[in-house]
């Protein structure tokens, strides 16, 4: 089969981890018999360099032609200064809204051999971290009226939290067939005691649920959510929220898991035509250096197998082999913790993984 993805490497070190998925998706390729073309298209800070603006026409034509969008990250201090909607940060929401994706997946993991990585107890550690976060992805506070006006106090500013009913529905519905293939088990996170747009949400998210009479579906408000993932995350199998709430608490169970840089992500819509990144940022300070760790993106890769292209058993090979590499004992400088050995360059990272597939 062939397959067109579109590459937004981005800035700071998209382009070295990006790279490192690239790799492993042409061995993929090689090993079961597919094709991948790839396309680069900027976004971001380079974007802006460039063109003078975050995501350009070409950028959103692309990735709207493509098979599917491979991202890196975007921003960083270069560009810190410029007004919030020229920043490169605006392309995300952007992106998204072009290619419809209402969805972001988030799995969180706790791989056995970095159990020592992780920052909680070792009695909550041993009862194990595996959850996916399903984030509303293109609603709520981040796409909401906003601006400045005078106020009681004098200028003030103001972002605007709203859902519709649709929007809550279709996220709650992939929320529940996520649980189908997994434990059975939603949580959805809201803050219905005292916001009326998470009041709505609680009444549409178990009216969906009615339709899935196999999966039991439980709420639990905000602050007690980020509570209970430090105290108790193995209780956790899918967990549906808003799109603040899921930006947050995504970036906690990601840091339980050991590293940021271990976590992918995928954002989807009503097309096969998903999105798909680490959860980490662009990391500016060791952009360059070759010293990122290329798992995420890499594993971002294998959910772009899974979902946009349906090829389970190439993602899988993809996961084994991360999994293999970790168990061996290899580690780039974030997940080294307190071994003296020395850490793995990114490129040394991806032919580690490259070897297993």
């Amino acid at each position: 089969m062939n397959y067109n993805i579109a590459l937004l490497k981005g800035d700071g070190i998209g382009p070295e981890i990006v790279d490192g998925a690239v790799a492993v998706l042409e061995k993929i390729g090689e090993r079961f018999g597919h094709t991948f073309n790839f396309t680069p298209y900027l976004i971001g800070g380079c974007a802006i360099d460039a063109t003078g603006e975050p995501l350009p026409e070409e950028t959103v034509k692309g990735c709207l032609a493509s098979d599917s969008v491979l991202l890196g990250a975007v921003g960083g201090p270069k560009w810190d200064t410029l007004p919030g909607n020229q920043r490169p940060e605006k392309a995300l929401l952007g992106i998204r809204s072009a290619l419809g994706l209402y969805t972001n997946l988030r799995p969180a993991k706790l791989y056995s051999a970095l159990n020592a990585e992780c920052p909680l107890r070792p009695d909550i550690v041993e009862k194990g971290i595996d959850l996916v976060m399903v984030r509303e992805l293109t609603g709520g506070i981040y796409f909401g009226e906003r601006g400045r006006r005078d106020g009681k106090y004098g200028p003030e500013a103001y972002d605007t939290e709203c859902y519709s009913v649709m929007e809550i529905e279709r996220i709650a519905r992939v929320a529940c067939e996520t649980a189908q293939k997994r434990g059975k088990k939603v949580i959805s996170i809201d803050k219905a005691n005292v916001l009326e747009s998470s009041r709505l949400w609680r009444e549409v998210v178990h009216k969906v649920a009615e339709n899935y009479p196999d999966v039991e579906v439980t709420d639990m408000l905000v602050d007690n959510a980020a509570m209970q993932l430090v105290k108790n995350p193995s209780q956790f199998d899918v967990v549906v929220t808003s799109n603040m709430f899921g930006d947050i608490l995504s970036d906690e169970a990601s840091q339980i898991t050991g590293s940021i840089g271990l976590l992918p992500s995928a954002s989807l819509g009503d097309t096969k035509c998903g999105m798909y990144e680490p959860i980490h940022g662009s990391a500016p300070d060791i952009a360059g250096q070759n010293k990122a760790n290329p798992i995420a993106t890499i594993l971002s890769a294998a959910m772009m197998l899974r979902y946009s292209f349906d090829l389970e058993e190439e993602a899988k090979a993809i996961e084994k082999a991360v999994d293999e590499v970790l168990k061996s004992g290899y580690r780039t400088g974030d997940i080294l913790g307190a071994s003296k050995e020395t850490p793995l360059t990114c490129t040394e990272m991806t032919e580690k993984i490259l070897e297993k597939i």
